[in-house]
């Protein structure tokens, strides 16, 4: 249906994960507002995963024989996702947001890893030079003052098990060769609501209280409107684009969500955007683009 849209292309797929991450940059603009609105810690990410439940239920209707045909193997590539990516958002709220990004962008060193030995995809010289410029952008934009990226405490290796399970997601989606991605959309968003509820029971103060009734309708009329235009799209968009590409660049093209979140934060939030960042965003980009547009070589 809406794969068919698409084309299946590689530079297609890069501009759709680029996109999709771009998207989840800018994921602490609704996520600071629902804290303001009394639905505070891990209680705003099941909200961020329910919502787009009922609202990718139609599809998952229509399209209710293929789910059924895809059996294990489409609840297994959307639980992998959702996975990864409710452990992220975990990490944000249990640790420093410093230290959860560095050991998250560690994911594409193990997807390139994983990605040459379960799938025999190689590992060029070009690959190595955007890996170079990715985490030099990295380290410039969050600084070297945090120390190496080595797990403390439940955030951190909240963290680091994301980025191994998105890497494990991202060879999962790339050897999939039956299911579509409008199939896999939907077990992401089901399965991240119920391990993000699991994860509201963490004995930890920074999970945040049970949201009263009121406090989630009164943030209907705005939060709809953003998992119909950002969320939802972003999850079709990753989860189809990182089916087309292998999954080290997926890591690569990913750290989109790094540029778009330091731009985003200094522009609404006032946070710092001086040279350091600018430099650090330079970097970035240019692995993203130095994969995205040069032709491969070994």
């Amino acid at each position: 249906m809406f794969s068919a849209v698409l084309n299946a292309s590689g530079r297609s797929a890069r501009i759709a994960v680029t996109l999709g991450a771009g998207v989840w940059g800018l994921y602490w603009i609704p996520l600071r507002a629902l804290d303001a609105a009394g639905i505070t810690g891990a209680w705003a990410v099941v909200v961020f995963y329910l919502l787009p439940v009922v609202i990718w239920a139609p599809v998952a209707v229509v399209r209710r024989r293929e789910l059924a045909a895809g059996g294990w193997g489409v609840w297994l590539s959307g639980g992998l996702v959702a996975l990864s990516f409710v452990f992220y958002a975990g990490s944000l709220i249990f640790t420093e947001v410093v230290r959860a990004l560095l050991l998250f962008y560690l994911t594409p060193v193990w997807s390139t890893i994983l990605a040459r030995i379960m799938l025999g995809e190689p590992f060029t010289r070009q690959r190595l030079a955007a890996f170079g410029l990715g985490f030099a952008g990295l380290i410039v934009i969050l600084g070297v003052d945090q120390g190496p990226p080595i797990p403390i405490n439940t955030g951190d290796w909240f963290a680091l098990l994301s980025g191994l399970l998105w890497a494990f997601a991202a060879v999962r989606l790339r050897s999939d060769t039956v299911n579509h991605a409008e199939e896999m959309v939907f077990p992401y968003f089901v399965l991240g609501t119920a391990i993000a509820l699991l994860a509201c029971a963490i004995p930890d103060g920074r999970t945040g209280p049970v949201p009263e009734l009121d406090a989630v309708i009164g943030v209907l009329p705005w939060l709809l409107p953003v998992m119909l235009v950002m969320v939802v799209p972003a999850a079709f968009f990753v989860i189809w684009g990182t089916r087309q590409i292998d999954a080290g660049l997926v890591g690569l093209l990913f750290m989109a969500e790094i540029s778009v979140g330091t731009i985003s934060a200094a522009l609404f939030a006032g946070e710092p955007f001086g040279w350091r960042e600018i430099i650090g965003v330079l970097l970035i980009s240019s692995a993203g683009l130095l994969e995205a547009v040069w032709p491969k070589r070994r």
